[in-house]
């Protein structure tokens, strides 16, 4: 079965609803089972270096704030797990995911 990475991007939500997003993650997370490959996690913050080793403090103009890596029939079904992440949920604000197939090497 094909996997997935989803590159969580943005997302800021108020500081006192981290706790209860916690469960949220947890509670999407379980739900996904077997398809779960590696449950990932939130990144610090990142450098983007680009060409001729110029290096972006922010992480660049969209960074990744977190990923997972799932499996799926296809990217429909891979994007319709996405759709039920808390990533894009209240109270998260401007969050994104972005979906995208791994390539066997």
């Amino acid at each position: 079965m094909p996997k997935y990475l989803l590159a969580y991007h943005g997302g800021d939500f108020p500081p006192e609803e981290a706790q209860g997003l916690d469960a949220a993650w947890k509670t999407w997370m379980d739900g996904l089972g077997d398809k779960a490959i590696d449950r990932g996690g939130p990144l610090e913050a990142s450098r983007t270096v680009g060409a001729g080793g110029r290096v972006l403090q922010d992480g660049g103009s969209n960074p990744v704030t977190g990923y997972s890596v799932i499996e799926a029939d296809d990217i429909e079904a891979a994007i319709v797990i996405a759709k039920d992440c808390p990533q894009i949920r209240p109270p998260h604000v401007d969050g994104t995911i972005e979906v995208a197939e791994l390539m066997d090497t």
